[in-house]
């Protein structure tokens, strides 16, 4: 069992952020498995994906968010942005990460939205790996520091692994003293179901580049065991019928590409192989449905 003496610190860590800073790649670097999707797509994080680390002396459980932005016109958007005003909401503390040498008017917004919140925060510099040469960054980061009150500010490469050990200390000491809130060996609140359909969304997002840009939803209708050999049935939601064709290709060649890419990654995160069924339909404008957001899980 792990540590769970006076000393022992546990407690929610939010990665909040506008959308495209890295937030899904570091938590997948910090949790050492690919939890979230990661596509160069603003907005790829839809959802709230609880990814959890232990440490010695400590238990983060880190919670992914969809990117905080303005100019959130459809249902969709506005039910992606509460979910991450919830999450900060909820955090014992806030993990703000931004990119170096980057300041725009969305991540003054996220900050806004933190101060707002009242919740301790550290701040994220990622992609630092980008910066040459380093000493570049030091202005930056007294700018940052002038900001605000952050407890610290951390330098990483989430896509490079550089100075998350460091990361993970700092967000660990300012956590709340007690005990684990989740047992030794979990890492993460998402089922296999959750897992598939993402990672069909991630290579579906991947191969249609802006073609369909958030017109598209996956939902696993049914996983079956047959002769040895798990099935699974997977719609993918378009909300018009014009796009369609689109997602299929010509003699249905993007379709199977898809299918095919979704079934390797598949094998590997489930560690068997499977058969992987996919079928295209087509439902109305559902991003800007309430119900049809909350039957897809997104509300």
């Amino acid at each position: 069992m792990t540590d769970s003496s006076p000393e022992f610190r546990s407690g929610f860590a939010a990665l909040v952020g506008r959308p495209n800073v890295g937030k899904s790649t570091l938590l997948n670097a910090l949790v050492g498995q690919k939890l979230s999707i990661v596509t160069p797509r603003p907005q790829t994080t839809r959802h709230r994906i609880l990814g959890l680390v232990q440490l010695p002396n400590a238990q983060i459980a880190f919670v992914d968010t969809p990117g905080l932005h303005s100019h959130a016109k459809r249902a969709l958007n506005k039910a992606m942005n509460r979910t991450a005003a919830a999450a900060l909401e909820e955090a014992d503390l806030v993990v703000f990460v931004v990119e170096a040498l980057v300041w725009s008017a969305e991540d003054e917004l996220v900050l806004k939205r933190i101060v707002r919140s009242g919740r301790p925060v550290l701040v994220v510099v990622n992609k630092v790996d980008k910066v040459k040469p380093r000493e570049r960054l030091l202005p930056y980061l007294a700018e940052l520091d002038r900001r605000h009150g952050f407890l610290a500010l951390v330098p990483v490469s989430a896509l490079k692994g550089k100075n998350l050990d460091d990361l993970r200390s700092a967000i660990a000491e300012h956590l709340p003293v007690c005990a684990p809130l989740f047992p030794d060996g979990e890492l993460t609140d998402r089922g296999a179901q959750f897992r598939i359909a993402e990672m069909i969304r991630e290579k579906l997002t991947l191969e249609l580049n802006q073609e369909v840009p958030y017109g598209v939803a996956v939902e696993v209708e049914k996983m079956a065991e047959q002769d040895g050999q798990l099935t699974i049935d997977a719609a993918i939601w378009v909300d018009r019928e014009g796009q369609k064709p689109i997602v299929i290709g010509a003699r249905g060649e993007r379709l199977k590409r898809v299918g095919t890419s979704a079934r390797l990654a598949l094998n590997g995160l489930l560690g068997r192989r499977l058969h992987l069924n996919l079928w295209v339909k087509v439902r109305e404008n559902w991003a800007d449905n309430a119900r049809a957001l909350r039957e897809l899980g997104l509300e």
